[in-house]
C-alpha cells in the first residue's frame, strides 16, 4: 500500500487504484527470497523486475474489474428503467451502492431523506429486479448486499 501511496504522491497514479500489495501476498516466498537476494547478492535488478511484474498483474487485474464494474453499472441501470416514475431514485440508490454496497433500511433512510417505507420499497424493488440480495434471512433488521459487484473484488 506504501507503494500505491508514493505512486500517487508522485503523480504517476491519480488515485489509490493499485493494490500490489495483493501480488507480494500471494507470492510472499518469491517476495523474501528477492528481498534476501538483493540483501546477499547486491541483485537489485530483480528486486526491480519482481516488483515490476507486481505493478503490470495489479495493473491488467484493475483493468478488467473497471472493466467489469462498467459492464455491471450499465447492466443495472437498463433493469432499473423498468421502474418507471422511480427510476431516478433508483439511479441515485445504484451509484449510492458503489460506495456502500452492504446497506439496511435505516442507511437507505438517511442518505436520501426518505421515510422508511419509500425505503423499504426501493430496497425491495432492487431485490426483486436482482441487484440487491437479503443477506440475513430475518424479517427483521434486515441486511442487503449489492451481491456482484462485491464479487467483482473476489
Amino acid at each position: 500500500m506504501l507503494i500505491t501511496l508514493y505512486l500517487v504522491s508522485k503523480g504517476i497514479l491519480v488515485k489509490p487504484t493499485l493494490y500490489v500489495s495483493a501480488f507480494f501476498e500471494k507470492y510472499k516466498s518469491l517476495y523474501y527470497d528477492n528481498l534476501t537476494r538483493v540483501r546477499t547478492h547486491s541483485d537489485l535488478t530483480q528486486w526491480v523486475r519482481f516488483f515490476l511484474e507486481g505493478v503490470r498483474q495489479t495493473s491488467e487485474n484493475s483493468i478488467q474489474t473497471f472493466k467489469s464494474i462498467i459492464t455491471l453499472r450499465e447492466e443495472c441501470e437498463s433493469i432499473i428503467l423498468s421502474l418507471g416514475k422511480k427510476t431516478k431514485m433508483a439511479k441515485n440508490f445504484l451509484h449510492y451502492l458503489y460506495a456502500k454496497p452492504i446497506v439496511d433500511s435505516q442507511d437507505v433512510v438517511e442518505a436520501f431523506a426518505i421515510n422508511l417505507a419509500t425505503a423499504l420499497r426501493l430496497i425491495e424493488d432492487f431485490v426483486r429486479l436482482g441487484i440487491l440480495r437479503e443477506m440475513t434471512g430475518f424479517k427483521r433488521n434486515r441486511v442487503f448486499a449489492f451481491s456482484k459487484y462485491i464479487q467483482l473484488f473476489d
